[in-house]
């Protein structure tokens, strides 16, 4: 299996643990994914939800906790840590601004184009990659030139995020089924739009494709394809070093095919989230009033959304199914045991080295 190399950083071995927000990837988990070679990525929405203080000082708590989570997971490893900062977050620049103080790897950014990233950069810093998350090859392409001609910026990767990825999707809803808009076909797209770059400014651009990927089989056949390394979030959640509640872990372990369902989100846009009793009174039009202090996620429907997505995604993560929901990827089902971090990635590096003998047997 080849190394995942970003800038001087290199994964010995090419999985990026995908950003799981609300508590469900911090320290714990981003730590152990980069002992174990691949690079763990803490996610900052939602990071300070447990803090007594929220309400009344939202902002700060967030920045406090990341910069708390960031140095946890530095002191327990001295591999890659990356950190997942949403475009569509109120308080994106403080996010980024704590994230580059605090000397992380990598800062990935989706949910939005993260057309002004680089202008967060100090000049001459080179410790921390900046590297977007997109769903298509335009994306890719726009960034990337806004990138360069307005910051004399290169991506130090781009990541690719199909429409079988759980969570927020960047995909309207009636082309998440669609075969055109499989990962499969998304990606020699994203790789054109790069290879100009590359050879124009003589440096290497990773694509690193996420969103349906499971098997070791299924990172050999996306880099078989061109992919630099891949991105994987669902499958980690079931691992014991994941920092969701045990009954969240239990939630994926319990699901069947079928509970992997398409969401309206207050926010938006779809998602893809496990089916619960919750999800099915929104449904049925029982509204969860709330009232909203923070206003934390820009396009938030604050007046019209029937519950806060915020505080749903917060009890699920500690344990409250009923008032709560938990997103995941279209392969949930699979999950069916909590294994070490460890030893999910040995296996799936068995599994890449054995698909790649028999293609080439």
């Amino acid at each position: 299996m080849k190394e995942l190399i970003i800038g001087d950083l290199v994964a010995k071995v090419p999985i990026i643990q995908g950003g799981m927000a609300v508590g469900i990837s911090l320290s714990g988990l981003a730590s152990a994914v980069a002992i174990a070679g691949g690079i763990g990525v803490i996610a900052t929405a939602g990071i300070g939800h447990n803090e007594t203080d929220l309400k009344t000082n939202w902002n700060e708590v967030h920045n406090r906790v990341l910069r708390q989570e960031i140095r946890k997971a530095k002191a327990k490893s001295n591999g890659i840590i990356g950190i997942n900062i949403m475009v569509a977050l109120s308080n994106y620049a403080d996010c980024v601004k704590t994230a580059i103080n605090e000397e992380a790897d990598i800062i990935f950014s989706g949910a939005g184009l993260p057309l002004s990233l680089p202008e967060f950069l100090p000049e001459g810093n080179t410790k921390t990659k900046l590297v977007p998350i997109v769903s298509s090859g335009k994306a890719a392409g726009l960034i990337a030139k806004r990138w360069i001609e307005k910051y004399n910026y290169i991506p130090a990767a781009i990541v690719l995020e199909g429409p079988r990825a759980g969570g927020h999707l960047g995909f309207k809803k009636e082309n998440i089924f669609d075969p055109k808009f499989e990962l499969e076909n998304l990606l020699p797209d994203v790789l054109a739009q790069i290879k100009p770059l590359e050879d124009k400014y003589n440096t290497a651009i990773p694509v690193i494709p996420g969103g349906g990927i499971y098997t070791g089989a299924d990172i050999y056949k996306f880099m078989k394809m061109g992919a630099a390394g891949v991105q994987m979030a669902t499958r980690f959640v079931g691992t014991f070093e994941c920092d969701a509640s045990d009954e969240f872990k239990q939630a994926y372990l319990n699901a069947t095919k079928d509970d992997a369902i398409i969401i309206d989100s207050p926010l938006g846009m779809p998602g893809r989230a496990i089916r619960s009793q919750f999800l099915t009174d929104v449904s049925a039009g029982q509204k969860k009033p709330f009232n909203c202090p923070y206003h934390c996620i820009i396009p938030c429907k604050v007046k019209t959304a029937p519950y806060c997505i915020a505080h749903a995604l917060c009890n699920a993560k500690e344990g409250n199914l009923l008032e709560g929901f938990a997103f995941a990827g279209e392969n949930v089902y699979r999950v069916n045991e909590i294994v070490h971090v460890k030893d999910l990635m040995d296996s799936l590096v068995a599994e890449y080295n054995k698909a790649e003998a028999s293609d080439k047997a």
